[in-house]
């Protein structure tokens, strides 16, 4: 199969699924990352349990998980995927005031998994947001971005 078949287009212009059929099966890996910047009072909340809505970090983890397996629903022309693993880490970083979000999602097949780990990040970041907003309208989601991509035709990725 050409490079040139791998497009969003069909021959009329009109959108469709890329045509994935005639690529081979193998392990393929993505990770991505970004960040919720909070108040200091934000900060001090989610890291004493302080929100009445439950555990921040723990609550956005899930939902960057489910969001990760519902990619498909949210991003026109996903493949709806089958994937072995996702993980998703939301870590307090004390100098810059930020919940520091990486997730790494993980499948054997004939297509990447980068877009499920960006909307990983980005649904447990809504997610920060969404628990904490009553107490800070001013939070900002910033650096959303791959970090790593594993496996398929165009190789190995790591972001510099």
């Amino acid at each position: 199969m050409s490079e040139k078949n791998f497009t969003h287009f069909d021959q009329d212009g009109h959108a469709v699924m890329v045509d994935v059929s005639d690529k081979a099966e193998t392990e393929r890996s993505a990770t991505a990352a970004g960040r919720v910047v909070v108040s200091d009072e934000t900060y001090r909340l989610i890291r004493e349990g302080g929100f009445r809505k439950g555990d921040v970090l723990s609550v956005a983890r899930l939902a960057g998980i489910m969001g990760a397996k519902r990619t498909p629903d949210l991003i026109p022309l996903c493949h709806p995927l089958m994937l072995t693993s996702v993980k998703v880490h939301l870590q307090l970083s004390e100098t810059e005031k930020a919940v520091e979000i990486t997730a790494t999602c993980k499948l054997k097949g004939q297509t990447g998994v980068e877009m499920e780990a960006l909307t990983a990040v980005s649904v447990a970041a809504l997610t920060v947001y969404d628990m904490c907003k009553a107490v800070d309208k001013g939070m900002v989601i910033t650096d959303v971005r791959l970090l790593e991509k594993k496996g398929g035709k165009s190789g190995h990725f790591t972001a510099s």
